[in-house]
């Protein structure tokens, strides 16, 4: 079998994972396309780790350390997308960029706005 094959495969899948992380919006996609380009990498380890015939199969040994640390990063980042959906009622990415505090968080004028016409209704 030809390395190539494999090597090819790969890409495809990285890429489609790669354009699944930077098009969606949606946490839980965002999650499986990392999941994609981690599955990505472990076919390119296995495939190089017979092509080059280790006798040690240190390439297959990685895969299972990769397989064992992408199952703990799906079961904490599916609580974490759980726990925020709770929160704030969705898993939009974009939607929860307005959680993240910085140091220049000035109110703009449509929120100066928006609390004076509730300080007013409150009054």
């Amino acid at each position: 079998m030809h390395l190539a094959y494999p090597a090819v495969l790969a890409v495809l899948l990285f890429s489609v994972g790669l354009f699944g992380v930077l098009a969606r919006r949606n946490a839980i996609l965002v999650l499986m396309s990392v999941e994609l380009m981690l599955n990505a990498v472990n076919l390119n380890l296995v495939a190089f780790d017979v092509w080059l015939r280790d006798t040690l199969h240190a390439g297959q040994a990685l895969t299972l350390f990769t397989i064992a640390i992408a199952a703990a990063e799906i079961g904490i980042g599916l609580a974490i997308v759980l726990s925020v959906y709770r929160n704030r009622g969705t898993s939009d990415v974009d939607r929860l960029r307005d959680t993240v505090e910085g140091p220049d968080d000035t109110p703009d004028a449509a929120d100066a706005t928006a609390l004076e016409n509730k300080a007013e209704a409150a009054a």
